[in-house]
């Protein structure tokens, strides 16, 4: 990283405790727990934001706006965790900015010295999160992915991330090796009844924290461009009220899992228990509110990792 990028990285971080301090009105205890920092170096940084200029009457940096949109989300959808990137208003992509956040939570968990289980989800986003992680030993730590890793064709799914992350992160990874969605119920059945995928599962329900991913149902659906379902699932999906999908699993505007179609052969992992653990949605775009929307609101999640266009339209009722 250059000079200028860890001077920005550190004002970045300086604006975030400032806005904690003075605006939240938290605790330096309080700022070093939320981020997960030292209280001396959570105190520096309250300092840094005062001498820098970044405390007048309000935090004078784009991420105040990204830290009150969050506090709102966070209200508003009674979730346990929410971080909003700021919006690259020249840019149409949906990883740039949440990719990044999603980077730092994600090595946050893994640098805990006491053992986890860390579910993994699939997609664009997630991979892109996982590709910017620095190289770590971690060998106290589980990582286990919630869906299948095999292609239709029978290729290695591409956005399966469970295989990025084991060559980047030294720790005990367990992939699902199955397809994302099976061609029967009973093949489904049948596969998730061998007693390797059945530990699998086990496994993926006992995940501390879960990074997932948050597909559209929209004409270039994810599950439809790489292959997973046809253009006629595709359609039946949308004529049931599909609008979203995390790890192959479809639900409607209400967060409810369509009935029948894909959902009776996805073999992935169930979603661990939001009332126990943390599950993590990486997610932006006008093509993805619906689902995030419906996620957010039925609770399949209990953290999200978004932008602030996304933040906004989510807050004003998508």
């Amino acid at each position: 990283m250059s000079a200028r990028s860890e001077t920005g990285s550190r004002l970045d971080d300086a604006a975030r405790a400032g806005w904690l301090y003075y605006v939240a009105g938290h605790t330096q205890d309080q700022i070093a727990s939320a981020l997960g920092i030292s209280r001396q170096t959570a105190q520096r940084l309250v300092s840094l934001a005062m001498s820098e200029g970044l405390i007048k009457v309000r935090v004078d940096h784009p991420i105040a706006n990204c830290l009150d949109l969050a506090a709102r989300l966070k209200t508003r959808f009674a979730l346990d965790l929410v971080e909003v990137a700021p919006s690259a208003s020249d840019s149409s992509s949906t990883t740039i900015g949440i990719s990044e956040v999603a980077a730092v939570q994600i090595e946050k968990w893994l640098r805990l010295p006491e053992p986890i289980v860390m579910g993994i989800g699939t997609g664009r986003t997630l991979k892109a999160a996982i590709s910017q992680l620095p190289p770590m030993e971690c060998p106290q730590h589980k990582i286990v992915s919630l869906t299948g890793n095999i292609a239709p064709d029978g290729s290695a799914a591409f956005y399966n991330v469970i295989f990025t992350m084991a060559d980047r992160i030294k720790a005990r990874s367990f992939p699902m090796p199955l397809p994302v969605i099976a061609s029967s119920p009973q093949e489904r059945e049948m596969l998730l009844s061998q007693p390797m995928i059945r530990q699998t599962l086990a496994l993926a329900a006992e995940a501390s924290v879960t990074f997932v991913g948050i597909g559209d149902l929209g004409p270039r659906a994810p599950l439809y461009e790489d292959g997973f379902v046809s253009e006629a699932e595709l359609k039946a999906l949308q004529k049931a009220g599909g609008v979203g999908e995390i790890v192959g699993w479809v639900f409607d505007r209400d967060g409810r899992m369509i009935d029948g179609v894909t959902n009776d052969r996805v073999s992935s992992a169930p979603l661990p228990s939001r009332e126990k653990s943390l599950v993590v949605a990486l997610a932006m775009g006008e093509l993805k509110l619906p689902g995030i929307l419906a996620a957010v609101n039925r609770r399949l999640v209990n953290g999200l990792i978004t932008d602030e266009r996304t933040a906004a339209a989510l807050l004003s009722g998508g």
